[in-house]
């Protein structure tokens, strides 16, 4: 009876109560919505649509992306192996008859000149040939033009590029290549990306461990200490934080060059001058002094947050000062020092000014190489690629700090 009187309550407009409250709880979640609204657009265009673009280009033959059309139907059914029949050598012709015309036969031989070295200036050559001829037979000009026309490995490439979609700048960013038998390694005068990410993540694994060591210290005095004293110490700490980045590097190359303080220091003290400057030795320590206020932070937050009664109670029940600071005190730190920790270490991942500026030609690190394939070689797949690559491990990195915290977390639950 009660709860059949409770299902025909109704408004004081003769509304059910029911619906009522359905049509609050909408219009309440339309409200949250309006006010999320602007900032997942913001997200949508700034971040998700730029790296849809940034993977869209990885994977695409931009260059040649409808230039090669008769060539790639004329040369789907070619088995790799054997040279090409005049079928093919005439629709590659077309193509770059066509594409001349455009002005963008230089575009295809730069394309194929990236898997296949020396194209360039063939494609060039047999350009201008072709364009001048009204008919064929091709295949007999393509071979007296150059001996490099009668090799597969170049219509192996060639016909990979007419394809609208290629695995080659990913396999490439991995030191891959697709050889006739399947994946192959990249030769070793062109295998450079593996030891790039290998450097890239020696550097920041260096300058986390460094951050680690020489901001714990710093955040504990800090949390100890009375809070006019510990505000006053905070400035020190976030000043080198408000100033530029670059301003920092350019204080760094400064510093460390040969006529700078710190050797002026060194002769003083061991009479004796470092090279300091462009060595992987100042990359660190300028990339140390910047990153140290991102794993200070987070330490300093959790540590704040422990009651100095823990520590207390630990000692009065006969624990000696470091046993009560190592098993009570450090684990409630754990958070504070992994959260500080992956943040400068994702931060390192993708450092370009500091280390072009105070580092050598073996100290750079993956951004250099990405920003190098987009300002120099023009290459856009390559450096899409390559950024690619970076952001698949950065989250790898943080799913696997997820599950760590999570499990951690339920060990302490």
């Amino acid at each position: 009876m009660a709860i059949a009187e409770t299902a025909h309550l109704a408004t004081i407009d003769g509304v059910p109560l029911k619906v009522k409250l359905a049509r609050a709880e909408r219009s309440r979640k339309l409200r949250a919505m309006g006010l999320v609204l602007p900032l997942f657009l913001f997200v949508v265009i700034t971040f998700l649509y730029p790296l849809a673009v940034m993977i869209f280009k990885s994977i695409t033959n931009e260059e040649t992306s409808g230039r090669l059309i008769h060539t790639a139907e004329a040369i789907a059914g070619w088995d790799g192996q054997d040279l090409p029949d005049e079928a093919v050598f005439a629709a590659l012709a077309a193509d770059l008859k066509a594409a001349q015309e455009k002005r963008e036969a230089g575009e295809i031989a730069k394309r194929v000149n990236s898997e296949f070295s020396g194209a360039l200036s063939k494609f060039k050559g047999i350009t201008r040939k072709v364009t001048a001829m009204e008919n064929g037979p091709y295949k007999e000009v393509f071979l007296a033009a150059d001996k490099i026309w009668s090799d597969p490995a170049l219509w192996r490439v060639i016909k990979s590029v007419s394809n609208k979609y290629t695995p080659y700048y990913w396999l490439a960013a991995v030191d891959l290549k697709q050889g006739p038998q399947g994946l192959e390694r990249a030769p070793a005068d062109e295998a450079v990306f593996i030891d790039v990410y290998g450097r890239t993540f020696s550097i920041a694994g260096v300058v986390t461990v460094l951050t680690l060591l020489l901001g714990f210290p710093v955040a504990y005095l800090l949390s100890t200490q009375p809070a006019r004293r510990a505000n006053i110490l905070m400035i020190f700490v976030m000043l080198p934080f408000w100033t530029s980045l670059l301003v920092r590097t350019t204080a760094w190359f400064v510093l460390l060059r040969t006529e700078g303080p710190m050797n002026d220091l060194a002769e003083l003290l061991v009479g004796e001058r470092f090279e300091m400057i462009f060595t992987r030795f100042g990359t660190i320590v300028a990339m140390t002094h910047i990153q140290l206020p991102f794993t200070l932070l987070p330490i300093y937050s959790v540590m704040k947050t422990i009651p100095p009664s823990h520590v207390r109670a630990a000692r009065s029940l006969g624990a000696g000062p470091f046993s009560a600071f190592w098993r009570v005190y450090f684990p409630q730190t754990v958070p504070g020092i992994a959260a500080g920790c992956l943040l400068t270490f994702i931060l390192c991942l993708g450092y370009y000014i500091t280390p072009a500026l105070v580092g050598g030609p073996r100290d750079q690190m993956v951004s250099y190489y990405v920003a190098y394939y987009m300002n120099n070689i023009i290459n856009f797949g390559q450096a899409s690629a390559l950024g690619a690559v970076l952001l698949i491990i950065t989250m790898v990195l943080y799913w696997v700090y997820n599950r760590l915290v999570g499990i951690d977390n339920m060990k302490l639950g």
